[in-house]
């Protein structure tokens, strides 16, 4: 099928040269980019929700540190160096 794009044309400058330097056509580059991201967006959706890890370990501020105060905050940073 044809079709127009509108492309930049730095991006379509180094898309041509890319394609020249590893002997394929431009629309064969084209068509290998949609499908990578096609593949990519499918791959994401699969997946569904991302768990985010959660650190369950001991710690936590020093006694006397006031964790509303940047200077607090940022003082105790240096006492620690």
């Amino acid at each position: 099928m044809k079709t127009t794009l509108n492309l930049n044309d730095q991006l379509l400058a180094d898309a041509k040269a890319l394609a020249a330097q590893q002997r394929t056509s431009l629309t064969r580059l084209i068509e290998e980019g949609l499908q990578l991201r096609l593949r990519a967006k499918a791959s994401a959706a699969a997946h569904g929700r991302v768990r985010l890890p959660v650190f369950k370990g001991r710690g936590g501020l020093v006694k006397g540190v006031n964790p509303l105060s940047n200077k607090a905050l940022l003082e105790a940073l240096d006492d620690d160096a």
